[in-house]
């Protein structure tokens, strides 16, 4: 009987010689570890999210390979016998065999042989798999040499190899997440609880309170801009699923119920752009979305109405070099100010009918006695509270201050050792406060009413690499920031490190030259930083190719009790302030299911080669809604915002639109 290898197969071994015995002793080895392996609880069946992807790819392979010839009918009948087998717990095990061993004919009790010539033709023949069948084949010659080319056309000598189908073992004891803390951090804890982040209320564990029937329709009918305000009708119901014992002692609204939500993987829909998306954020009162591309053009869309986007404007400026990397809009927004990877920030207006252009702010020109370093790489920007001026982070080691005014630089500050990545002010109510992140591994504070020495109020000290970026609360007091250790860290201005003490200890602090871009982060052998001032580091995802963005979550649509990161795993991961994982949003996982709603025709490149990095994340401040801007696409060349609301689970809603569909810059779908 011949049996068709699945493609869930556990476990291949590469082929090798029947006829040698060093090689059947070296398969009963690997056939006694991966036993030990199994048996120790290491062997891990395919997980939920795989299992979803999988099924994701054969309706794609479904609906898009029509043109290949169908299998046979008792073909048929035996991959119908193996789904069976699956849905039973049996899976398949394949392996090369002994010939020397079982009955007189070489053959095994339970063990098919199969030719390669088979499997070269399930795989494809000589393209897809195949062909990395073939080039491994082609490394070990008869003799046992490995100095083949594997671009030679030399033969393939092709020997047989067994199949054992036999009943999987269940798994062992689940393993816990790598590098998310087992135990919640108890300073966290002392946090969650002191009002500063949230209710205390709230973060009861497994609070009984969150109605898990509403459905994400109801939430939308309910929470939308209704004549009577947000939520107006939502208490009524609430009293109807919250049971009278658990609502004694607590008032509650429709904020306690909004609060609770947590956006999901199931994207409501996905925009889809040309080129690496950088930047993606809503405005303060949620009404502005903006994302910047590396194409050099910023896109605006009205979000006053969260479930439903309207595009309005696109500004493309193409004075700048390589990339937009920031934006930030005005308090009133008005405007928007965005980097250009250049001493120059482009200024535009978000009116929709203004088509004045971009106006370009000089940042070498400056005030009388401010000296002029020449050209220098804007990395971030930010507006003031009061919209009068702005503070960027540039290459040079510097942080300037510009006054919109009078249309110059104000205020240089040569800072640090490396380049400044991120900076923000430390209070919505006042300018003189600054935050700023650089690749020196420190995040230094800034008291602009006392820079007679130029020297900073206070330094925090704890990743071991350089920072990416830096987000304040806005209350003067808690700081944000994401490092290339793949830390984030949570900091309190009154725990921060004095600079003549920072001057004492900086020839000791750790020194490195991991590079972000091209390496993978091994974290052996690296210790923790010895004079870690943080309140609580969070671990989990993954800082790597690009500057990944971490955020405080909104008062108004989360009580502030979260914060939250993009990663370059393609996920956004939201986190309880003791450290512990509060949710995890899928955005790749997301993009790649738009692409089979999408176009059937890019559906194999699409799904089969996406990658994902989310570089930035904003939580609108009125919804439970999440808009995750990353670099995506086949080499991650192409840019994407997906858009995720809180569902209750739900895998589709009644919409005008299938959950999760792509649309293009303009939001028509693709």
């Amino acid at each position: 009987m011949s049996v068709a290898p699945q493609r869930n197969t556990d476990l291949v071994d590469p082929p090798v010689d029947m006829e040698t015995p060093s090689a059947s002793q070296a398969l009963d080895n690997r056939e006694d570890d991966y036993q030990e392996d199994r048996d120790d609880g290491d062997y891990e069946p395919m997980t939920e999210d795989e299992g979803e992807e999988d099924a994701m790819n054969e309706q794609v392979e479904e609906e898009i390979g029509d043109e290949e010839d169908e299998e046979d009918e008792e073909e048929d009948v035996e991959e119908e016998d193996d789904e069976d087998d699956d849905t039973e717990g049996l899976g398949p095990i394949i392996a090369a065999g002994n010939t020397d061993a079982g009955t007189e004919d070489g053959e095994i009790p339970g063990v098919t042989r199969l030719a390669r010539e088979d499997i070269l033709e399930f795989l494809g023949g000589d393209q897809g798999l195949g062909r990395y069948l073939l080039r491994y084949l082609a490394r070990e010659t008869p003799n046992g040499d490995t100095n083949q080319d594997e671009d030679s056309d030399e033969p393939v000598e092709i020997r047989p190899v067994e199949i054992r189908i036999g009943r999987r073992r269940p798994p062992g004891p689940k393993q816990p997440t790598p590098n998310i803390p087992a135990e919640p951090s108890e300073a966290g804890q002392e946090l969650m609880f002191s009002g500063n982040f949230g209710t205390p209320q709230a973060h009861e564990e497994n609070d009984p309170t969150y109605p898990s029937i509403f459905t994400h329709q109801l939430m939308a009918r309910e929470l939308g801009l209704s004549p009577s305000g947000r939520g107006h009708d939502l208490d009524p119901l609430m009293a109807q699923v919250i049971p009278p014992a658990r609502r004694v002692g607590a008032e509650w609204s429709a904020d306690d119920f909004v609060q609770k939500m947590i956006p999901s993987s199931a994207a409501d829909m996905v925009i889809k752009y040309p080129s690496n998306c950088y930047s993606g954020q809503f405005s303060d009162d949620g009404n502005i979305f903006f994302c910047c591309a590396k194409d050099f053009r910023v896109r605006m869309y009205d979000t006053s109405n969260p479930y439903r986007w309207k595009y309005y404007k696109t500004v493309h400026c193409p004075h700048g070099q390589w990339a937009i990397t920031d934006g930030s809009l005005s308090p009133d927004n008005r405007f928007l100010a965005f980097t250009l990877m250049s001493p120059n920030v482009a200024l535009v207006s978000t009116d929709p009918n203004d088509d004045g252009g971009v106006s370009l702010l000089d940042l070498t020109k400056s005030q009388p006695g401010l000296v002029n370093h020449g050209y220098f790489a804007i990395w971030s920007i930010r507006f003031s509270g009061d919209g009068r001026e702005l503070v960027a982070g540039a290459s040079g080691h510097s942080i300037y201050v510009y006054d919109l005014e009078t249309q110059q630089t104000i205020l240089r500050i040569a800072g640090h050792t490396q380049d400044v990545n991120a900076v923000c002010y430390g209070d919505r109510s006042s300018p003189h406060l600054l935050y700023s992140g650089s690749d020196d591994a420190t995040l230094k504070v800034w008291d602009r009413r006392s820079l007679a020495d130029g020297r900073a109020a206070g330094v925090f000290l704890g990743h071991t690499e350089g920072l990416t970026y830096v987000d304040s609360k806005g209350d003067g007091r808690y700081v944000l920031s994401n490092g290339k250790d793949q830390t984030m860290k949570l900091w309190d201005l009154r725990r921060m490190t004095s600079t003549d003490r920072f001057e004492e200890i900086r020839p000791s602090l750790p020194v490195s030259h991991f590079d972000y871009r091209m390496d993978p982060y091994d974290p052996t052998g690296r210790s923790p930083h010895p004079h870690d001032s943080s309140v609580v580091t969070f671990r989990g995802h993954s800082v790597l190719k690009t500057l990944i963005r971490c955020h405080f979550s909104p008062p108004g649509s989360s009580d502030s009790r979260y914060v939250y990161s993009g990663s370059a795993d393609g996920s956004v991961y939201i986190y309880n302030l003791d450290a512990t994982l509060a949710g995890k949003i899928d955005v790749r996982g997301a993009i790649r299911k738009s692409a089979v709603n999408g176009l059937l025709a890019r559906a194999r490149r699409n799904v089969f080669f996406t990658e994902t990095r989310v570089r930035d994340v904003s939580w609108h401040p009125n919804a439970p809604l999440i808009a995750a801007t990353a670099w995506s696409g086949q080499g991650t060349h192409m840019g994407s915002c997906s858009i995720h609301s809180w569902s209750d689970g739900a895998k589709e809603v009644e919409s005008d639109m299938p959950m999760g569909y792509g649309v293009d810059e303009k939001l028509k779908p693709v």
